[in-house]
């Protein structure tokens, strides 16, 4: 742990942590603003409009430091060190006074200090060291300015997806629902966060508002999809769009913060000198952390949040097929790519609860009920693949559907989020209606999780995905009284850790896998594997293959180092269908991450598929090997995310960050510390430009070495050879050429 000082300089003062500037306040340049706001949400399926009606947003520059404790109370707010004419300086800035640096270390205490401008919206905040990081709580200076009432963030005052508490309530009488906190920053700083970002890796420049949602189609205003999408469903969406949202960035500048509240929040990186993060709440408090290292940043940060559980061991031993269809089909299709030489760890029936057709396809029941019609003798054969050394994985998400044996259940107990009339809360997915299980009602989680033990568990799923958990209405009203628009972000946490709590009161988190795609705080503690959503079957550099490096490389520096996406993508939508080229490169790109995991898509009958014809089986075949052969590579990586949480798809910049253009890279990466991958991900490349850092690098096809001084290469990239270099010197050098061996055979 470094030096956290608080100096005096001027009329105001300034945080240094190991002499880096993390906060800086003056009475003519505030760090807090607060006023008071109204917002307005729209929901349509899941896609959100959010705007706002601003009152006031006032500056509060006056500020004064509480007296110390008196006599007999709790001794330690500065550090004991440090002498009575420091403490004199800020005080005396505090008054108006201009004095040059003189201040104190922050120890195992803290310093309260009072906000206002002229006694206006008056803020109490505690300065204090937890582990190593500064932590600012704010509070209402009196009881008779309190904001409204805090939020639970659990099923019923158990603790829930840490650390991601709900801020103070919005309130609905005048009272301050707004804050705004501005951070020094320098004009060349790089940014990194903000939960799972698809089109950016590097924030610098662009405001995030961050809201769970939808993904959103496209995602690109100036795509004809996006366009489309947006004039015939109102889901085309944005850059900023995105399931995962989390009020956490890190900085070039060795520093990490994290705002923790459940509002809806924007983080503005478009200013030279300064980030400005705005809640629609006040936050429970600002965290800031440092390090010399970005590998120690992100080991700081994911310590904070909760690192995720270890993979169970089966997940490495070959591909999870996405296969839908029926008993005889799923069988069927799982042996005919065994007899192609494919190697099959699991295979993945999302519709073994039945399905639902509607115009956007094939979607499911949402009752999660084995459906014995359409999976005749199921039971029986899911013990017969157990023994084979194939798991069998479902779909659950956190809703039921109307009409639907489980809705009905929950709506008889009283365990669904009501509407203002008091009714069951229905909510539109697309030509049908759900139920909200209400996770702030102790009695409704616990009830659903004995739905996961006994419907999935019990019945001898392998895993599952659990999706979903973006859709909390605003308007919804909850058990525990939590405001809806606090629970809204919330609500992936939650799920997480429904999911969690199931799997382990089982005995079971070594055995099954659940991967989710929404998510916040907390979700890190509780998920295994977060997967990429639903992505385009298409090359778009928002929305298509491209984007799950981004999204990947996002979320590692949020403290989420396990990830993966559906091979080939999902949405099949105005006229977008995936190609055999497509499909090919995608599990290229796939082979060099924790999990290979295919998906027919919403329109299968669309998209070529994994079976569409021999080649494309080879292909599968041989890329599977060569993720089987990385197996105790990754598992390696897996278990420093774990005890680390280094995560397993790295920005380059963690281990080079001394190259300058390692902090500008989102479509490479490396796996581990020794394996650099830059797949294929444009349309009809044969060759790929990649940028290699300074040292020895072995082109894993090849065997070819570059003696890199840092600088761009290009490489031959034919189907089947995704460029991948392996360091020299590495331990598992050995392991890599087997790898690309055991990827050749059959040829």
């Amino acid at each position: 742990m470094g030096t956290i000082r608080m100096n005096a300089i001027g009329r105001g003062f300034e945080i240094l942590m190991d002499g880096k500037v993390v906060l800086r306040h003056s009475q003519d340049r505030p760090f807090l603003a607060v006023g008071r706001g109204e917002g307005n949400f729209s929901m349509y399926r899941g896609n959100f409009e959010i705007s706002e009606h601003l009152d006031e947003l006032v500056g509060l520059g006056d500020w004064e430091l509480a007296p110390l404790p008196s006599a007999g109370s709790t001794p330690g707010r500065l550090k004991p060190t440090e002498s009575a004419d420091a403490r004199a300086a800020l005080a005396a800035a505090a008054c108006g006074a201009a004095v040059g640096y003189a201040g104190v270390e922050l120890g195992s205490g803290s310093v309260e200090l009072l906000f206002s401008r002229n006694g206006l919206y008056p803020t109490r905040i505690s300065l204090g060291v937890a582990e190593g990081r500064l932590e600012m709580r704010f509070a209402p200076a009196s009881s008779s300015t309190e904001a409204g009432r805090r939020g639970v963030r659990e099923p019923a005052k158990a603790e829930a997806a840490r650390p991601g508490q709900a801020g103070v309530g919005t309130g609905r009488t005048g009272a301050p629902n707004r804050y705004r906190i501005s951070l020094p920053a320098a004009a060349d700083d790089k940014v990194y966060g903000c939960g799972e970002q698809f089109s950016f890796f590097n924030l610098r420049g662009k405001k995030f508002p961050l809201w769970t949602s939808e993904q959103g189609v496209g995602r690109n205003k100036r795509t004809a999809i996006t366009f489309e999408a947006d004039l015939k469903d109102r889901c085309g969406g944005d850059y900023w769009w995105t399931f995962y949202p989390q009020p956490t960035f890190a900085s070039s500048a060795g520093l990490w913060y994290h705002l923790e509240t459940t509002a809806y929040a924007e983080f503005d990186f478009t200013r030279p000198d300064v980030h400005e993060l705005y809640a629609w709440a006040m936050p429970e408090k600002l965290v800031i952390g440092s390090s010399e290292s970005m590998t120690g940043l992100v080991s700081d940060l994911s310590s904070f949040f909760g690192r995720q559980p270890m993979p169970p061991d089966w997940t490495h031993d070959g591909v999870i097929l996405g296969i839908q269809g029926g008993t005889e089909t799923c069988l069927r299709k799982t042996e005919t790519a065994r007899a192609a030489g494919v190697v099959i760890a699991g295979i993945w029936v999302q519709d073994w609860e039945g399905i639902n057709m509607t115009s956007f396809g094939q979607r499911l029941r949402w009752d999660w009920v084995w459906n014995s019609e359409r999976y005749p003798g199921l039971d029986a054969k899911i013990a017969r693949l157990r023994a084979a050394g194939t798991r069998f994985l479902g779909y659950i998400n956190c809703y039921v559907g109307s009409g639907w044996s489980l809705f009905e259940e929950a709506s008889r107990l009283g365990y669904l989020a009501k509407n203002a009339a008091g009714g069951d809360y229905l909510v539109d997915f697309g030509e049908f209606d759900a139920g909200i299980v209400d996770f702030t009602n102790r009695a409704a989680f616990e009830w659903y999780k004995g739905v996961i033990r006994r419907n999935l568990i019990d019945f001898g799923l392998g895993g599952w995905m659990a999706d979903f958990g973006e859709y909390l209405p605003t308007d919804a009203v909850l058990h525990s009284g939590m405001e809806a628009e606090l629970a809204h972000n919330l609500w992936p946490a939650l799920w997480a850790r429904c999911n969690y709590e199931a799997v382990v009161e089982a005995g079971k988190l070594d055995e099954i896998l659940f991967f989710m795609r929404a998510g916040f705080t907390g979700s890190q503690h509780y998920c295994p594997s977060m997967w990429a959503g639903d992505q385009n079957v298409d090359w778009s550099e928002d929305d298509g293959l491209p984007s799950v490096i981004t999204s990947a490389l996002s979320l590692a520096m949020c403290g989420h180092g396990i990830h993966h996406s559906d091979i080939g993508g999902y949405t099949t939508l105005y006229g977008m269908r995936r190609t055999k080229e497509l499909f090919m490169r995608w599990t290229e790109q796939a082979a060099f991450t924790t999990l290979m995991r295919t998906h027919e898509g919403n329109r299968p009958k669309d998209n070529w598929q994994f079976d569409s014809d021999a080649e494309t089986l080879a292909h599968l075949a041989s890329m599977v090997r060569l993720h089987v052969a990385l197996k105790g590579y990754l598992v390696a990586a897996e278990a420093e995310n774990t005890g680390k949480g280094i995560p397993v798809m790295r920005p380059l910049f963690l281990q080079h960050g001394d190259e300058k253009e390692s902090w500008n890279l989102k479509d490479q990466y490396l796996l581990g510390p020794d394996l650099l991958v830059a797949p294929v991900i444009r349309e009809g490349e044969t060759s790929r430009k990649a940028w290699l850092p300074k040292g020895n690098w072995v082109h894993l096809w090849s065997g070819e070495v570059t003696e890199s001084a840092g600088g761009y290469v290009v490489v031959d990239a034919p189907l089947g050879r995704p460029p991948a270099w392996f360091c020299a010197d590495s331990s598992w050098a050995d392991l890599f050429r087997k790898a690309a061996e055991a990827a050749r055979l059959g040829e």
